[in-house]
């Protein structure tokens, strides 16, 4: 009778690593939380695992090498090989290997070279997979395990990380040690991409390579959330630069793209030019590397082309749409464009789609709705004035009712409250969101709402907290204020902070753009957008 695959890892596989010269504790397991998953009794985690991962000792540093997947021991040997290039890519390891327990085969991902099936006898030794990884191969240069470059990649990374984020940190300090100072991080949002650049840092000052380092984002929160964490290492030494002060003194600056004069395409970059010359910083971290006309933003980059360069983005390397030839698309391909052409491709990417399967994001749900799509098409692409007649439609400027003979043929989707507004589209669409709140256990969820303009998020507000008021009177229930906020570059970001962590207040944000570039929310339940969506 064959072993199962338990059996084959504790009978065959451990003793065949052990005596290739595996010690026990540089063979690790890597488990993850993993969705939760439907079951008889209810709802249980299913928890997702790599084999093993196999560690060498390097410069007095423990560093993975490669994964081993397993499979039954009547299993066919290459049976797992697949998803061991997977883990092996997820924990930017180079090498992936799969067996049975007396065969196995191997593909090296830095060549893509593969062989076998081989005995497990052959396996290879530690030496040698070290030698190997060194040697490198393809386009990727040799590595210098005691060179300068590398000495930030053998510092430790703090407890508590995660598989992913340790691994981004070491593919772009692996990255930098090999000779680039250009290295592209793709990450899903909220996978902790503040977390992988602090940390990044951090070994950089650690091995004493660190000379001014500036940290560039798009907006005051994700300024102040970068702040916090890299005070945690760098103390005093952190500083955000604001109008009146350029803290031209501190070894790590924090900036916004807005502050630097490089957030528009017609910015005159004065405040960069005038407080930080060329060559100044020996390290730059563009946050969100995606969010603005990237041709302005990447003027920090031009005055500084010998420094360490790293783009921190969340956008996927394939945009779905609907309509390929739409202004948005067109200048989102760019912008993806332009960051892998002048970054090269990822030094490691990890998708929402891998974060949601690991269970460290929540999954999600899509739910489309008929009724918002109230006097539009179905894909909310645009609508015709006929199919106006009748409804109340105001100037989204002035305010004024604007009659049926006074509009355009047709107005796109995105036109939609923007250049008009349709009270009675609000009316249905917060109608409907509320009753679904309501329907899956309350209202009191944390809910951002994504709307077209500030007159649109105004209005979403009202009729939400008219509802909400209604609801308290009809159910007998207590009125917490506020319930639904606007939150926009004008008001409502006081209260971000209690939308990410009141339970008693502050649960549905209304936003156009203010809060999409990572703010943390760990608690938010829904996202709606009443608003055009380009992608599918």
């Amino acid at each position: 009778m064959s072993f199962n695959e338990a059996d084959t890892r504790a009978k065959l596989i451990d003793p065949a690593l052990r005596e290739r010269g595996w010690r026990e504790d540089w063979i690790r397991r890597e488990q993850t939380p993993g969705q939760f998953v439907q079951t008889g009794s209810g709802y249980e985690r299913g928890q997702r695992r790599t084999d093993y991962v196999l560690y060498l000792p390097v410069q007095e540093e423990m560093v993975p090498i490669a994964v081993v997947e397993a499979k039954p021991e009547d299993a066919a040997p290459d049976a797992g090989i697949e998803q061991a290039k997977r883990d092996a890519r997820l924990h930017h390891v180079p090498f992936a290997f799969a067996t049975n327990g007396h065969l196995f085969h191997e593909t090296n991902l830095l060549t893509n070279a593969a062989r076998g099936p081989l005995p497990m006898r052959d396996f290879p030794k530690w030496e040698a997979l070290r030698a190997r990884w060194f040697r490198a191969g393809g386009e990727t240069a040799p590595l210098d395990a005691g060179s300068e470059s590398a000495r930030p990649l053998w510092t430790p990374p703090r407890e508590g990380a995660r598989y992913y984020q340790r691994a981004a940190r070491r593919a772009a300090l692996e990255g930098i040690a090999r000779g680039k100072n250009r290295i592209l991080l793709p990450l899903a949002t909220g996978a902790g991409k503040t977390w992988i650049a602090v940390s990044i840092l951090r070994a950089v000052d650690l091995a004493s390579q660190l000379r001014r380092a500036l940290f560039l984002c798009d907006r005051d929160e994700l300024r102040n959330q970068a702040l916090g964490a890299l005070a945690a290492h760098f103390a005093s030494n952190v500083a955000k630069a604001t109008a009146r002060n350029p803290a031209t003194n501190a070894r790590v600056i924090v900036a916004t793209y807005q502050t630097l004069g490089i957030d528009r395409e017609d910015g005159d970059a004065s405040f960069l030019t005038t407080h930080y010359p060329k060559h100044h910083f020996s390290h730059i971290v563009i946050d969100e590397c995606h969010r603005s006309a990237w041709g302005k933003w990447s003027e920090v980059l031009r005055r500084n082309p010998k420094a360490i360069q790293i783009g921190l983005t969340a956008t996927p390397r394939d945009i779905d749409t609907g309509d390929a030839d739409h202004v948005d698309v067109a200048e989102d391909r760019r912008i993806s464009a332009n960051n892998y052409q002048y970054f090269g491709e990822p030094a490691y990417e990890y998708s929402i789609a891998q974060a949601m399967q690991d269970g460290y994001l929540a999954a999600m749900e899509i739910v489309r709705s008929d009724v918002w799509t109230a006097g539009t098409s179905d894909r909310v692409e645009g609508v015709e004035a006929e199919r106006l007649q009748g409804a109340a439609v105001k100037d989204a400027q002035t305010g004024e009712i604007r009659d049926a003979g006074d509009l355009d043929e047709r107005y796109a989707g995105s036109s939609l409250e923007q250049d008009l507004q349709l009270p009675d589209r609000v009316s249905a669409m917060t109608a409907d969101l509320f009753e679904r709140l309501v329907e899956s256990g309350s209202p009191l969820q944390k809910t951002l709402i994504f709307c077209v303009g500030i007159q649109h998020t105004n209005a979403v507000v009202q009729a939400l907290n008219n509802r909400y008021a209604d609801w308290c009177r009809s159910n007998g229930e207590t009125l917490v204020e506020p319930y639904a906020f606007a939150c926009t570059a004008e008001s409502g970001r006081e209260l971000i902070a209690d939308l990410r962590g009141s339970r008693r207040r502050a649960f549905i944000a209304a936003t156009v753009d203010l809060i999409t570039t990572g703010v943390d929310v760990p608690c938010l339940q829904n996202l709606v957008y009443f608003r055009s969506l380009l992608s599918h």
